[in-house]
């Protein structure tokens, strides 16, 4: 049983879909970041970042005491390991994988989310700051476009986390100011993954933690 720490955002969906996608039993425990929950110190022994996801291992590889990880590209890469499941097991399809997942982690996660800031959230409007983000999220998208103009997944043809880290980032693509019309390679990789069982199951917990508000 993993226990999952978990909110409603690019990064949460992120283990919800690898959880779906490799079958494992989870029990989901909400953390309302709206409400100020990561910073409490029960949350905080176990993601000292006070950031989601989160997870509890409470039955590790080495049959030891549980185990807990915060970072979500280090929490895909332990399940990765753990299930022995969406990665590949060869030296240059792992670091294909690997690539891609840090590339998500350092870039298109980290500009998306300053994109969504800026563009939505920010009392106030700095045009220098939008114009920064958006194009720097349209430079992303088109590098992704670039790589999957030869290959169904990102890292070849196989689904991976590779896959799961970046996929959530594009879902709100338009709130990025970003038009997948723009990058059709990117738009039937997106279409692909979200007709996916398990993304559609991932995806149905928000209506069920954080139903989207009229």
């Amino acid at each position: 049983m993993i226990d999952l720490y978990y909110w409603t955002t690019p990064n949460g969906h992120k283990i919800s879909l690898f959880l779906e996608e490799a079958g494992m039993p989870y029990k989901v425990h909400p953390i309302n970041i709206g409400q100020g929950e990561q910073f409490k110190p029960e949350f905080l022994k176990i993601a000292p970042n006070n950031r989601i996801p989160a997870i509890v291992d409470h039955e590790p590889a080495d049959g030891g005491e549980p185990i807990s990880l915060f970072e979500s590209g280090a929490i895909l890469l332990y399940l990765a390991e753990k299930t022995g499941q969406f990665i590949p097991e060869d030296l240059r399809g792992r670091q294909e994988v690997l690539q891609w997942l840090f590339w998500q982690m350092g870039g298109l996660g980290p500009m998306a989310g300053q994109n969504h800031h800026f563009s939505r959230f920010a009392p106030e409007k700095i045009p220098y700051a939008i114009k920064r983000y958006v194009e720097e999220t349209a430079r992303l998208y088109g590098v992704l476009d670039r790589r999957l103009a030869d290959r169904e997944f990102v890292a070849g043809n196989e689904y991976s986390i590779a896959d799961m880290a970046i996929y959530p980032w594009t879902v709100s693509h338009q709130w990025q100011s970003q038009h997948l019309e723009d990058f059709p390679n990117v738009q039937r990789w997106f279409n692909r993954i979200k007709e996916r069982p398990a993304t559609v199951k991932a995806y149905a917990l928000v209506d069920k933690i954080n139903p989207p508000k009229p």
